[in-house]
């Protein structure tokens, strides 16, 4: 079954009626004064809302295109800022580590001149293990840089721990809070005795045990410096540990116990000054050395008497003289 063709108008015939009309309407508004009369009422009531609605979609659009710049704007603006605090972040962050590492560096200075009759070297920390407390830590120098096991390590206020194992460029430390570390320690102002254990629970509330002190006179007290004592076997004497927080009296009535400070923050270590002296060949220097001004002293004091004795009248030479004149 064939299909119904439909009627269509071709374009140009449509083009064309259109034109005709335009071109009729711009004649007759030309010659005659038809548009400023009724013409002129009907674009009144229908042009001009058009007008008005073409107006009001333009300046719309001209806003929205106008807000669309700004914000393009703003947004570049934005990445700008947004590169230039990056920048900014980065040279506070650089410059605070500047500053942090040179206030250590410092308390370094401070401590090697505090401590300048020992031999010492620097060295940084490069690992630890778990945890927040540096209370096991490896340091970037070793066997190489004349770095020995049982060396003690300080850094800060005062000691860290000793070294416990050597590699070619690297060395273990265990620090004075380790639960296996356990020191040998007096209150400085009255060189009574004690222990010094580490103890990585009361680490958290920043103390250590005091142990085993013996304080007849009751006269510790908190805030008193605890320091390595002198029969130490492995660390040299003197080295500021802490200051005592609290003491109690222990159940045997005859020593006491309690906790202290430490003076060295083991929770952020990153350079430490090793002690290149070991404690046993620092005793034998300084015995030697002792030995060695009281044989001094005696050298000076015999060759003293010897040149007494030469400056001396010679009375052995007067009777040898007399004799001599008897012979003659």
């Amino acid at each position: 079954m064939r299909r119904k063709e439909r009627f269509t108008i071709p374009g140009r015939y449509i083009l064309f009626v259109l034109t005709v009309l335009c071109v009729g309407t711009m004649s007759v508004s030309f010659l005659t004064d038809f548009d400023g009369g009724p013409l002129n009422v009907i674009s009144g009531y229908v042009l001009i809302p058009i007008q008005r609605g073409i107006n009001t979609a333009g300046g719309w659009i001209r806003s929205r295109v106008e807000n669309l710049e700004d914000l393009t704007a703003v947004k570049s603006e934005n990445e700008l800022l947004r590169e230039q605090i990056a920048e900014l972040t980065l040279e506070n962050n650089s410059m605070l580590q500047e500053r942090y590492e040179l206030e250590e560096l410092r308390e370094l200075y401070d401590l090697d001149n505090e401590y300048s009759s020992l031999d010492k070297i620097a060295a940084n920390v490069i690992g630890k293990d778990t945890g927040n407390w540096f209370n096991m830590f490896v340091i970037d120098k070793g066997a190489d840089d004349g770095i020995l096991v049982d060396m003690n390590v300080i850094a800060g206020g005062g000691l860290v721990g000793i070294v416990t194992k050597t590699g070619p460029d690297w060395a273990q430390v265990r620090s004075i809070i380790d639960d296996m570390s356990n020191v040998s320690a007096m209150i400085l102002k009255n060189s009574d005795l004690c222990y010094v254990r580490g103890d990585l629970q009361m680490m958290t509330e920043g103390t250590m045990q005091i142990n085993e002190l013996r304080d007849p006179d009751n006269k510790v007290e908190q805030g008193d410096k605890v320091v390595t004592s002198y029969v130490s076997a492995k660390f040299h004497k003197g080295i500021l540990i802490g200051y005592v927080n609290e003491i109690s009296t222990d159940a045997n009535n005859l020593t006491k116990s309690g906790s202290l400070t430490p003076a060295v923050d083991f929770e952020h270590l990153s350079t430490v000054l090793v002690i290149t002296d070991l404690k046993q060949q620092a005793d034998v220097d300084a015995d030697v050395a002792e030995y060695t001004s009281e044989v001094s002293e005696e050298e000076e004091a015999s060759e003293e008497a010897d040149s007494e004795t030469e400056n001396s009248p010679d009375s052995d030479g007067e009777e040898s003289g007399e004799e001599e004149e008897a012979v003659q």
